[in-house]
């Protein structure tokens, strides 16, 4: 789970672990380690193996949520 905040104020907390289910790009989010090294990149979640999550789908999961 990731606190995420979006400029709009909503947040909440996210669950990343259907994502190494997603394909062998996300395989790699099973490591704690290397989940830690995400970062922002043109407004996605990236990981420095080139797997990305876009905003769109962490804001529709926050809305889900409410």
């Amino acid at each position: 789970m990731r606190h995420v905040t979006f400029d709009d104020g909503l947040h909440g907390e996210i669950d990343f672990s259907e994502y190494p289910e997603k394909g062998p790009v996300f395989a790699p989010l099973k490591e704690p380690g290397f989940f830690r090294k995400a970062f922002i990149d043109g407004g996605s979640v990236a990981q420095p193996n080139g797997a990305d999550v876009a905003p769109e789908s962490l804001y529709e999961k926050l809305l889900q949520k409410e």
